[in-house]
């Protein structure tokens, strides 16, 4: 996969950045991936998301189990 970019000026100045669509596409996966584990440690690191139970316990209330 090429990683290079093209840079593009506009009045004498770096504007843009033209990337070939393949690696726009693993970028923007990647981005994903990390908002992702940004929200799962959010979500770890909330107290209210401590409490622990079995399972078994989760899986009867959920009506998975009877």
């Amino acid at each position: 996969m090429n990683t290079t970019a093209q840079i593009i000026e506009q009045n004498g100045r770096k504007a843009f950045a033209v990337i070939s669509y393949a690696r726009f596409k693993k970028m923007e996966e990647e981005l994903d991936d990390y908002a992702c584990l940004k929200a799962l440690r959010k979500a770890k690191a909330d107290p209210a998301n401590r409490r622990r139970r079995p399972f078994v316990e989760f899986a009867r209330e959920r009506g998975y189990l009877k």
